[in-house]
């Protein structure tokens, strides 16, 4: 009895220390069936509505602040666009945005010719037959046009033809077109000249229907491949093996002037430019000034994707973003930004849309927000203050030059490039890697284009043109050898590939302690021959060989070839614009090396003779 009485008192004293005494106690949300039918477990009936709200307590849900929704946003904000381009060292003009950034700023001219020989022998065919089927002339006059026009016929016993004949699919490809089909592109060269026309020395042709298709003629081979119209007009810099460029908007008295000082990666963007504050004058003023600054209102939309987390309590989520697939690593801030946007803070974000033409610069400079409660809010543009400052938060802002206390740019720069561009097979592959041996930088020519159009493997080619020279120089007298009998021999040098470039450091002028890379030779030693200098074969290297008036040197910055070296390519760019219209020019990219290399050139060897006796 009295065990009893004490157990029953104990029971008592829980019950009455307990908060929320509760005869039935729930440890299941979801419906247990009890029966073979699920129709009434997947209700999820609730018999108590004081629970839904008990669990809307536990998770916090009643811990709110002032949160309003926003109800309308008065935006502040000036607009204005692009009207200047000029590529480094050239001439400013009107910015065009008929046409992709990506086109104007890369574009190279087509390399037509190769120490004073044609190349190029696919565009100057069709460029011909082109020609010929816009006048379409009787087969007399197609004759005269294909001998004034030739395509050049290799001589295999002219050493300047070389760059032929080396070749076995270079020369067939000449010799099989060779007085049987005419160059378009001298034609067009000729008629660039002024006063030339085209029926200039062909007999029986209606002079007037010739000058209307030498018209349509011109238009088509400049739309074919887009390619700068001078020097001037070319923004690669081949001592620094990017292109530079600048671009200007109007911006009060004066202009905004946005440099692209390394661009190279074939994607042209925001990130590409910086804006220089000392440059407020891109070339001489215009007449154009930006449009005053205007407000415009709008109803904030809330901002969802697909997979966002669901803000009520009994709706399930889609399964198209899974954060749970997500595998971040401790460095990758992109990821970690992303799960903590979308899981935490997806909801706290309003998207007010604003629709802005290609090649124009918004700024914000502020919004007035007023929320279903009445409140109105006044709103800075994200990523005020210093530009340098490292707690400022901001997106798609383009950095400001300086050396630091530059206010940071609010403008939002959308510029007329492409999300994609097609690129065609390699022309000219060219890889600048350091030997630490030799002491100096090569540049092996790992693809170079050949006279007919297509791109050769650099050390195949190379080996070609070293044996067209052999085979030329058993052709001649032979030379009496010398009469020593030694068992060793001194050679000064040895070789390497013709394929391979030497760039020498040099000195800076004017400086002792500065140095730079300048293009060398490597000399062709066949017995029989005089000696020879081997130069390169791709326009990325020839640059300032054919040049009028003689050779130029070229020289290039110590620090752009690195210790794991560079990778310079060029290729046909084509790319498809907003009209329609398909744009295709010569582009250039730069990448990465994969480290230094060694081109077994070595001085003061003694070799040992064969078959010779003491």
């Amino acid at each position: 009895m009295n065990d009893t009485l004490v157990k029953d008192a104990s029971a008592v004293g829980q019950i009455a220390e307990m908060h929320f005494p509760s005869v039935t106690i729930w440890n299941r949300v979801e419906g247990r069936p009890r029966a073979e039918a699920f129709d009434r477990a997947l209700r999820a009936e609730v018999r108590d509505a004081l629970w839904m709200l008990t669990k809307q307590w536990q998770m916090g849900e009643f811990q709110g602040d002032d949160a309003a929704s926003p109800i309308s946003a008065k935006i502040r904000f000036a607009e204005t666009h692009l009207t200047k381009y000029q590529p480094d060292g050239g001439v400013p003009a009107s910015f065009n945005d008929e046409r992709p950034l990506e086109a104007n700023v890369e574009r190279r001219p087509i390399p037509l010719r190769h120490a004073g020989r044609d190349l190029s022998l696919d565009i100057r065919l069709l460029a011909g037959r082109q020609w010929l089927k816009m006048i379409a002339a009787p087969p007399g006059v197609r004759g005269a046009y294909i001998a004034k026009y030739p395509i050049h016929a290799p001589d295999p016993h002219d050493p300047a033809d070389a760059v032929y004949c080396a070749h076995p699919e270079t020369w067939s490809s000449f010799a099989a077109v060779a007085g049987r089909a005419m160059d378009g592109v001298k034609l067009f060269e000729y008629l660039r000249v002024p006063g030339n026309h085209a029926g200039d020395g062909i007999a029986g042709v209606n002079h007037a229907m010739i000058e209307a298709a030498a018209l349509r003629f011109r238009r088509w081979f400049t739309k074919l491949i887009f390619q700068p119209i001078s020097e001037d007009a070319d923004a690669w810099l081949p001592e620094r093996l990017e292109y530079q460029f600048s671009v200007a908007a109007p911006e009060g008295s004066a202009e905004k002037v946005y440099s692209a000082e390394e661009y190279f990666h074939g994607h042209l963007d925001w990130y590409n430019v910086d804006i220089d504050p000392k440059q407020t004058l891109l070339g001489d003023p215009i007449a154009a000034a930006p449009k005053p600054p205007h407000n415009r209102v709008t109803i904030p939309t809330p901002v969802t994707f697909s997979g966002m987390p669901n803000t009520r309590w009994w709706t399930f989520e889609e399964g198209r973003t899974s954060f749970g697939d997500i595998n971040p690593d401790t460095t990758d801030l992109s990821k970690l930004l992303l799960m903590e946007f979308g899981l935490t803070f997806a909801n706290d974000w309003f998207m007010v849309p604003y629709v802005a033409p290609s090649g124009s610069i918004v700024t914000v400079r502020g919004m007035a927000v007023t929320d279903v409660f009445g409140d109105r809010t006044w709103i800075d543009a994200a990523g005020s203050g210093l530009d340098d400052d490292w707690e400022r938060w901001a997106m798609f802002l383009v950095n400001v030059k300086g050396k630091g206390g530059e206010a940071a740019d609010t403008g939002l720069l959308l510029l007329p490039s492409m999300p994609g561009v097609q690129e065609g097979p390699v022309l000219e592959e060219v890889m600048l890697v350091r030997d630490e041996v030799a002491n100096m930088v090569w540049a092996v020519e790992k693809t170079i284009p050949l006279p007919s159009g297509e791109g050769k493997d650099g050390a195949s080619a190379g080996r070609e043109m070293h044996g067209y020279w052999v085979r030329r120089a058993g052709s001649l007298p032979a030379v009496p050898a010398p009469s020593a009998n030694a068992p060793i021999r001194y050679d000064a040098m040895r070789s390497v590939p013709e394929n391979w470039i030497p760039f020498i450091p040099v000195h800076v002028p004017g400086s002792v302690r500065r140095t730079q890379l300048q293009r060398g030779s490597m000399l062709r030693v066949i017995e029989k021959l005089p000696e020879m200098k081997v130069k390169p074969r791709t326009s990325l290297l020839r640059h300032g060989l054919d040049a009028q008036g003689g050779p130029l040197p070229y020289f290039l910055h110590e620090e752009e070839v690195s210790r794991a070296g560079v990778v310079v390519t060029q290729r046909y760019q084509r790319t498809r614009w907003r009209d329609g219209r398909a744009w295709i020019w010569l582009g250039v990219r730069k990448q990465t090396g994969r480290g230094e290399a060694s081109s077994t050139l070595a001085f003061d060897r003694v070799v040992a003779m064969p078959n010779q006796t003491e």
